[in-house]
Parts: structure tokens; sequence; C-alpha cells
């Protein structure tokens, strides 16, 4: 049932990501200022590739072969994001994941301040910002 829900939502994900909100490397870099926490849902080998954002945290969404295991993330998520009300910021390489992600977390779970860097990783490298090996 969660794999199907998950799928409308990927579906969904293409027509805007009205309940979330893109951010820039620099309103990242305020958002990081402020100790908000940053969910980098990229896989190992990216994160080896490219390194995180300084206090990204790595949770796994999508493996290399495109699978997931909602529950499994969830239960990682929440021990970072303790109510729906906190704010925290999504990353991915290049924002197509996070968008997707971030619709079904504001969408079809009610979290109300989710924001994703746009472009991903991609546009904070391209601004030669600190990255965590």
């Amino acid at each position: 049932m969660i794999k199907k829900v998950f799928s409308i939502l990927i579906l969904c994900a293409t027509f805007g990501f009205a309940n979330f909100i893109g951010l820039t490397p620099a309103q990242l870099q305020e958002k990081i200022d402020k100790n908000v926490i940053v969910i980098d849902i990229r896989t190992p080998p990216e994160w080896v590739q490219t390194g995180i954002v300084p206090t990204g945290k790595k949770i796994m969404f999508f493996d290399e072969k495109g699978g997931y295991d909602i529950s499994s993330w969830l239960g990682k998520f929440v021990k970072l994001v303790k109510n729906k009300n906190q704010p925290f910021v999504l990353v991915c390489r290049t924002g197509n994941r996070t968008g997707t992600v971030g619709n079904f977390l504001s969408k079809e779970l009610q979290y109300k301040n989710v924001y994703h860097l746009e472009n991903g990783i991609v546009s904070w490298k391209k601004e030669n910002r600190k990255i965590i090996k």
C-alpha cells in the first residue's frame, strides 16, 4: 500500500512543488547558520564522490537502482525531525529526488517547513562552498 501511495506521489511531483520551498546555496547557508537540520538523501557512492554540505545528515532514500523503503527511511528521519513544524532541508544531486520526497513529506505527511536545495549539491559545489568528505 505504501509503495502504491508513493508511486502516485511520484507522478504528482511532476506537477509542481507548491508545498515546500526551494533554496539557493546562500539561503541554505543561512539555514545551516541557524542550526536547521540538513538531510542528504543521496546514495553512499554519491556522498563519497562529492562530499556533503556542512552539518548534513546522510539518510539515503532511493538506492542505486531506484528502490526505496519508506518505513525504514522515516524511522531514521523522525529521529532528526522531531515534529511536523520543525524546519529541515533536503539535499540530493540536482533537486529531482528532493522534489519527490519533499512533496511526499509536505502533502502526504503534512510537514509544514520543508525546504530543498534547488539544483542540489551541484549548485552548492558550483559556488565553491564548503564540502565535508
